[in-house]
């Protein structure tokens, strides 16, 4: 049930303020200012958009029992595709926890099969790990009974959300990616050898790792993972998804940190270029996790292009 209720406010600049805090926050109220903004009218939503907790299920796709979470029912499907070893809780809670309008939009978090609760199987890592993931996530979204989304993926989500979108143009309505390689690069696997050894990761990053998977399973993962990069390298030239960004069609948006220590602004750079009417955000001070370390001002951007027409 919806409860509306009154309240005058005298002084202009703080009815202004207030209508600026509800519209940003209208997850929980609408504002509407009335009689020369003396009057402030306040509107809660319906109830069931009050629960601040994503729903967790699973869903057998392509022979594989992947784990999802669910928060919001808007027409808009957004699909949060997590990075390298990570999943949706691990990785976006600001993401899932009320950081888009439940009214607008229907968040999915996905765990890419060997990741998170993704489990069984073990993770694994073919040179087309990449084109897996996507056909995977594709079809979890429809399986779902979203024909059309929109992916948001960050670091290896990113790289996958690109094949995604150059393999599966006609399912997607608008592309999202931050922390992204177009490509490897020798400075990427120099990079990449300096964090071989998971006890030398900061407390800070290492924990939540250990934590999902203890240290034995994230070890090996982590060895699997560089080890089939430089395969990448080697064998494919360090080709990831450049063959293939003029197919993708759908508006896209690309935000980096400028001080991402994992992905040189080269990348972020390359991907505007190649695709078709992309845009790009600077963090002049982020680093690789600007969708948690400034949340608010990354789900603003995200959610303002998400909401134009024609963008």
């Amino acid at each position: 049930m919806i409860h509306s209720y009154c309240k005058f406010v005298k002084n202009p600049a703080l009815s202004s303020y207030l209508l600026c805090y509800l519209k940003h926050n209208n997850s929980l109220f609408t504002g509407v200012c009335a009689n020369n903004k003396q009057r402030l009218c306040v509107t809660p939503v319906s109830t069931r958009s009050l629960s601040t907790e994503p729903k967790s299920d699973y869903l057998d796709v392509d022979g594989v029992k992947l784990h999802y979470v669910k928060f919001g029912h808007g027409e808009h499907p957004l699909l949060l595709m997590p990075g390298a070893l990570g999943s949706a809780l691990s990785d976006f809670g600001p993401q899932l926890n009320g950081g888009f309008d439940p009214e607008t939009y229907t968040v999915i978090g996905w765990d890419p099969s060997g990741y998170g609760k993704s489990r069984p199987p073990k993770r694994t890592f073919p040179l087309d790990f990449f084109q897996r993931d996507a056909n995977h996530a594709h079809n979890l979204m429809q399986s779902l009974g979203y024909e059309k989304f929109s992916p948001l993926g960050w670091s290896d989500g990113g790289i996958t959300a690109l094949v995604l979108a150059s393999q599966y143009p006609e399912s997607l309505r608008k592309l999202v990616i931050w922390g992204a390689n177009a490509f490897v690069a020798q400075e990427d696997l120099d990079m990449y050898e300096k964090t071989k050894n998971v006890s030398d990761w900061s407390k800070r990053m290492m924990q939540p790792m250990l934590d999902m998977y203890g240290k034995e399973y994230f070890q090996e993962m982590w060895l699997g993972w560089i080890e089939c990069i430089t395969r990448i390298y080697n064998e494919n030239k360090g080709e990831l998804c450049t063959r293939n960004l003029h197919k993708i069609r759908c508006p896209t948006l690309v935000l980096h940190g400028e001080k991402d220590p994992m992905v040189p602004k080269i990348h972020p750079g390359f991907l505007q270029q190649n695709i078709m009417g992309s845009r790009l955000i600077h963090f002049l001070d982020g680093k690789h996790n600007i969708h948690l370390r400034y949340a608010e001002q990354f789900n603003r951007h995200v959610d303002i292009f998400l909401r134009r027409e024609n963008v």
